[in-house]
């Protein structure tokens, strides 16, 4: 029989700080992109990493409501990249 196992054998105590750094140096590089160009636009198309740059630019450009929710307009719009290979909620979004 398996010894049981607690959630501290399984996930020991990990140090967010390098990821926190990349969060803030990925921010940081949106908004000088923007600062930078006349007519930004960020290219989507609804796989992980475009929804992860997504959220960094919500991040970056939004502001956060009492709900916690992001509220506004990012500075520029999505442009959506048709790769052939989008879920139908992609293509509604």
């Amino acid at each position: 029989m398996n010894a049981p196992l607690t959630v501290e054998q399984l996930l020991p105590q990990l140090d967010h700080s390098h990821l926190d750094w990349l969060e803030e140096e990925a921010i940081f590089i949106l908004r000088e992109t923007v600062a930078a160009f006349e007519r930004p636009a960020l290219l989507f198309s609804g796989g992980k990493d475009s929804c992860v740059v997504l959220r960094l630019a919500e991040k970056a450009f939004k502001t956060k409501g009492a709900d916690g929710e992001f509220k506004g307009r990012l500075p520029f719009p999505l442009l959506h990249v048709d790769t052939g290979h989008n879920f139908p909620e992609v293509i509604e979004f």
